[in-house]
Protein backbone atom coordinates (compact mmCIF):
# COMPACT_ATOMS: atom_id res chain seq x y z
CA UNK A 1 0.00 0.00 0.00
CA UNK A 2 1.40 3.79 -0.87
CA UNK A 3 0.17 6.49 0.90
CA UNK A 4 -1.47 9.86 -1.03
CA UNK A 5 -2.87 12.81 0.20
CA UNK A 6 -4.66 15.12 -1.42
CA UNK A 7 -4.12 19.24 -0.68
CA UNK A 8 -5.55 22.42 -1.27
CA UNK A 9 -2.31 24.90 -2.01
CA UNK A 10 -2.04 28.57 -1.41
CA UNK A 11 -5.10 27.71 0.51
CA UNK A 12 -6.22 29.09 4.13
CA UNK A 13 -8.91 27.03 4.28
CA UNK A 14 -10.51 23.37 2.57
CA UNK A 15 -12.27 24.02 -1.30
CA UNK A 16 -9.85 27.00 -1.81
CA UNK A 17 -6.85 26.88 -3.66
CA UNK A 18 -5.41 24.40 -5.87
CA UNK A 19 -5.45 20.94 -5.07
CA UNK A 20 -2.69 18.65 -5.54
CA UNK A 21 -2.18 14.78 -4.44
CA UNK A 22 0.85 13.87 -3.04
CA UNK A 23 1.99 10.39 -3.62
CA UNK A 24 4.98 9.32 -0.66
CA UNK A 25 7.08 6.56 -2.32
CA UNK A 26 8.63 3.76 0.26
CA UNK A 27 9.83 1.56 -3.35
CA UNK A 28 9.86 2.20 -7.07
CA UNK A 29 7.34 2.76 -9.41
CA UNK A 30 7.54 2.92 -12.88
CA UNK A 31 7.05 5.96 -14.72
CA UNK A 32 3.96 4.26 -16.36
CA UNK A 33 2.28 3.63 -12.80
CA UNK A 34 3.10 7.22 -11.52
CA UNK A 35 1.32 8.63 -15.27
CA UNK A 36 -1.37 6.08 -14.30
CA UNK A 37 -1.88 7.23 -10.77
CA UNK A 38 -2.11 11.07 -11.85
CA UNK A 39 -4.98 9.91 -14.92
CA UNK A 40 -6.69 8.76 -11.65
CA UNK A 41 -6.44 11.29 -9.05
CA UNK A 42 -7.38 13.85 -12.16
CA UNK A 43 -6.33 16.88 -10.38
CA UNK A 44 -4.07 19.41 -11.81
CA UNK A 45 -0.79 17.92 -10.54
CA UNK A 46 0.23 14.66 -8.39
CA UNK A 47 3.70 14.94 -6.81
CA UNK A 48 5.41 12.02 -6.36
CA UNK A 49 8.43 11.73 -2.96
CA UNK A 50 10.43 8.94 -2.82
CA UNK A 51 10.71 9.02 1.33
CA UNK A 52 13.77 6.49 0.48
CA UNK A 53 15.93 9.53 -0.47
CA UNK A 54 18.93 11.27 1.16
CA UNK A 55 18.58 14.82 1.34
CA UNK A 56 17.09 16.24 -1.42
CA UNK A 57 14.43 13.85 -2.11
CA UNK A 58 13.51 12.80 -5.31
CA UNK A 59 10.33 14.99 -6.47
CA UNK A 60 8.31 14.52 -9.42
CA UNK A 61 5.32 15.85 -11.14
CA UNK A 62 2.80 14.52 -12.99
CA UNK A 63 -0.35 16.15 -14.65
CA UNK A 64 -3.25 13.90 -15.78
CA UNK A 65 -1.75 13.55 -19.10
CA UNK A 66 2.29 14.16 -18.81
CA UNK A 67 5.09 14.57 -17.00
CA UNK A 68 6.68 18.64 -16.42
CA UNK A 69 9.37 20.56 -15.31
CA UNK A 70 8.08 22.64 -12.58
CA UNK A 71 5.29 22.46 -10.20
CA UNK A 72 4.89 25.24 -7.39
CA UNK A 73 1.74 24.50 -5.80
CA UNK A 74 2.17 20.81 -5.73
CA UNK A 75 5.56 21.32 -4.56
CA UNK A 76 3.98 23.05 -1.61
CA UNK A 77 1.65 20.20 -0.96
CA UNK A 78 4.97 17.35 -0.44
CA UNK A 79 6.39 19.95 1.77
CA UNK A 80 2.95 20.41 4.27
CA UNK A 81 2.64 16.77 4.09
CA UNK A 82 6.33 16.55 5.16
CA UNK A 83 6.44 19.09 7.69
CA UNK A 84 7.44 22.21 5.86
CA UNK A 85 10.81 21.59 6.31
CA UNK A 86 12.94 19.82 2.95
CA UNK A 87 14.98 19.98 0.06
CA UNK A 88 13.91 18.60 -3.37
CA UNK A 89 15.75 16.94 -6.09
CA UNK A 90 13.73 18.24 -9.37
CA UNK A 91 14.30 17.90 -12.86
CA UNK A 92 14.15 22.30 -12.16
CA UNK A 93 17.29 21.63 -9.58
CA UNK A 94 17.15 21.58 -5.89
CA UNK A 95 14.67 23.48 -4.38
CA UNK A 96 13.71 24.24 -1.24
CA UNK A 97 10.83 25.04 1.06
CA UNK A 98 10.69 26.21 4.49
CA UNK A 99 8.44 27.29 6.74
CA UNK A 100 7.56 31.13 8.30
CA UNK A 101 4.97 32.97 9.80
CA UNK A 102 3.34 33.28 6.53
CA UNK A 103 3.05 29.87 5.52
CA UNK A 104 5.55 27.81 3.60
CA UNK A 105 8.17 29.47 1.46
CA UNK A 106 9.34 28.04 -1.70
CA UNK A 107 13.01 29.02 -3.72
CA UNK A 108 12.18 28.35 -7.31
CA UNK A 109 14.49 29.69 -10.24
CA UNK A 110 12.90 32.66 -11.15
CA UNK A 111 11.40 32.87 -15.06
CA UNK A 112 13.64 34.63 -17.40
CA UNK A 113 11.13 36.71 -20.01
CA UNK A 114 11.75 37.82 -23.38
CA UNK A 115 9.28 40.67 -24.77
CA UNK A 116 7.63 39.51 -27.96
CA UNK A 117 5.04 40.77 -30.26
CA UNK A 118 1.41 38.71 -29.61
CA UNK A 119 1.21 35.59 -30.97
CA UNK A 120 -1.16 35.33 -33.97
CA UNK A 121 -3.16 32.16 -32.14
CA UNK A 122 -3.75 34.70 -29.06
CA UNK A 123 -6.83 36.41 -30.93
CA UNK A 124 -8.65 33.25 -31.36
CA UNK A 125 -7.48 32.06 -28.01
CA UNK A 126 -8.20 34.94 -25.74
CA UNK A 127 -11.31 36.75 -27.73
CA UNK A 128 -12.68 40.30 -26.38
CA UNK A 129 -10.00 41.63 -24.63
CA UNK A 130 -6.93 44.29 -24.92
CA UNK A 131 -3.91 43.04 -25.13
CA UNK A 132 -1.12 45.51 -23.75
CA UNK A 133 2.03 43.69 -23.50
CA UNK A 134 3.28 39.93 -24.06
CA UNK A 135 6.15 38.23 -22.86
CA UNK A 136 7.62 34.81 -23.76
CA UNK A 137 9.04 32.70 -20.70
CA UNK A 138 10.49 29.63 -20.31
CA UNK A 139 7.10 27.52 -20.33
CA UNK A 140 4.70 30.08 -20.74
CA UNK A 141 3.63 32.85 -22.76
CA UNK A 142 2.72 35.73 -20.40
CA UNK A 143 -0.14 38.53 -21.70
CA UNK A 144 -0.54 41.65 -20.33
CA UNK A 145 -4.39 42.61 -20.29
CA UNK A 146 -5.96 46.38 -19.15
CA UNK A 147 -7.40 45.49 -15.69
CA UNK A 148 -8.14 43.27 -13.05
CA UNK A 149 -12.12 43.03 -14.21
CA UNK A 150 -10.43 41.96 -17.33
CA UNK A 151 -8.74 39.00 -16.67
CA UNK A 152 -12.12 38.12 -14.27
CA UNK A 153 -13.68 37.91 -17.34
CA UNK A 154 -11.33 36.54 -20.41
CA UNK A 155 -13.51 33.63 -21.66
CA UNK A 156 -10.80 31.24 -23.23
CA UNK A 157 -11.48 29.42 -26.59
CA UNK A 158 -9.56 26.26 -25.61
CA UNK A 159 -9.34 24.73 -28.64
CA UNK A 160 -7.40 27.58 -30.47
CA UNK A 161 -4.27 27.14 -27.00
CA UNK A 162 -3.62 23.87 -28.10
CA UNK A 163 -1.73 25.41 -31.37
CA UNK A 164 0.90 27.93 -29.76
CA UNK A 165 4.51 26.54 -29.00
CA UNK A 166 4.06 26.47 -25.43
CA UNK A 167 3.23 25.06 -22.04
CA UNK A 168 0.37 27.40 -21.40
CA UNK A 169 -0.66 30.74 -21.25
CA UNK A 170 -0.74 33.17 -18.39
CA UNK A 171 -3.03 36.65 -18.41
CA UNK A 172 -2.48 39.03 -16.40
CA UNK A 173 -2.83 42.87 -14.96
CA UNK A 174 -2.42 45.17 -12.57
CA UNK A 175 -3.81 44.29 -9.40
CA UNK A 176 -6.67 45.20 -7.00
CA UNK A 177 -8.57 44.48 -3.60
CA UNK A 178 -4.96 44.69 -1.55
CA UNK A 179 -3.21 42.90 -4.74
CA UNK A 180 0.01 43.58 -6.76
CA UNK A 181 -1.08 41.97 -9.75
CA UNK A 182 -3.87 39.69 -11.07
CA UNK A 183 -3.37 36.43 -13.00
CA UNK A 184 -4.88 33.36 -14.33
CA UNK A 185 -3.76 30.12 -16.30
CA UNK A 186 -4.45 28.07 -19.01
CA UNK A 187 -2.50 25.05 -19.83
CA UNK A 188 -5.28 22.87 -22.37
CA UNK A 189 -2.25 20.96 -23.83
CA UNK A 190 -1.33 19.43 -20.50
CA UNK A 191 -5.04 18.32 -19.96
CA UNK A 192 -6.06 21.57 -17.45
CA UNK A 193 -8.24 24.04 -19.04
CA UNK A 194 -7.75 26.35 -16.21
CA UNK A 195 -5.35 26.32 -13.10
CA UNK A 196 -6.82 27.17 -9.94
CA UNK A 197 -3.40 28.97 -8.58
CA UNK A 198 0.48 27.98 -10.55
CA UNK A 199 2.88 28.48 -8.59
CA UNK A 200 5.53 28.41 -10.93
CA UNK A 201 3.88 31.23 -13.27
CA UNK A 202 4.83 33.07 -10.27
CA UNK A 203 7.99 32.48 -11.27
CA UNK A 204 7.28 34.19 -14.70
CA UNK A 205 4.45 37.34 -12.91
CA UNK A 206 7.38 37.91 -10.12
CA UNK A 207 10.12 38.77 -13.15
CA UNK A 208 7.31 40.52 -15.25
CA UNK A 209 5.83 43.08 -12.15
CA UNK A 210 8.90 43.77 -10.08
CA UNK A 211 10.31 45.87 -12.23
CA UNK A 212 7.29 47.36 -13.77
CA UNK A 213 6.12 47.76 -10.10
CA UNK A 214 9.81 48.77 -8.97
CA UNK A 215 8.87 46.38 -5.99
CA UNK A 216 10.70 43.37 -4.87
CA UNK A 217 8.10 42.08 -2.66
CA UNK A 218 4.91 41.22 -4.35
CA UNK A 219 1.01 40.06 -3.78
CA UNK A 220 -0.59 37.99 -6.43
CA UNK A 221 -4.07 36.41 -6.39
CA UNK A 222 -4.79 34.07 -8.95
CA UNK A 223 -8.58 35.15 -10.17
CA UNK A 224 -9.49 31.46 -10.99
CA UNK A 225 -13.26 30.24 -9.24
CA UNK A 226 -11.50 28.55 -6.49
CA UNK A 227 -8.99 31.56 -6.15
CA UNK A 228 -5.72 31.88 -4.11
CA UNK A 229 -2.83 34.43 -2.83
CA UNK A 230 1.17 33.21 -3.74
CA UNK A 231 3.78 36.00 -2.09
CA UNK A 232 6.39 36.64 -4.58
CA UNK A 233 9.73 37.78 -3.49
CA UNK A 234 12.45 38.34 -6.11
CA UNK A 235 15.95 37.79 -5.03
CA UNK A 236 18.69 38.11 -7.69
CA UNK A 237 17.36 35.03 -9.66
CA UNK A 238 15.12 33.27 -7.48
CA UNK A 239 11.55 33.73 -6.53
CA UNK A 240 10.66 33.16 -3.09
CA UNK A 241 7.09 31.75 -3.47
CA UNK A 242 4.54 31.44 -0.32
CA UNK A 243 1.26 30.47 0.92
CA UNK A 244 -0.32 28.43 3.19
CA UNK A 245 -1.98 24.76 2.23
CA UNK A 246 -4.82 22.55 3.89
CA UNK A 247 -4.97 18.60 3.76
CA UNK A 248 -8.33 17.51 2.80
CA UNK A 249 -7.79 13.41 3.12
CA UNK A 250 -5.49 10.96 2.92
CA UNK A 251 -5.72 7.47 2.50
CA UNK A 252 -3.97 4.58 0.33
CA UNK A 253 -3.51 3.22 -3.10
CA UNK A 254 -4.41 -0.14 -3.49
CA UNK A 255 -2.25 -0.72 -6.35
Amino acid sequence: MVEVFVVDAFADEVFRGNPAAVVLLDEERSDGWRQSVAAEMNLSETAFVDVRGDDPIPLRWFTPVAEVDLCGHATLAAAHILGGERRFATRSGVLTAKGTARGIELDFPLDSLEPIEPPGFLAGALPGVTIMDAARGRDDFLVRVASADEVRGVRPDFAAFVRGSSRGVIVTAPGDQGADFASRCFYPAYGIDEDPVTGSAHCALGAYWAPVLGKSLLVGKQLSARGGTVEVAVSGARALLTGRAVTVLSGRLGC
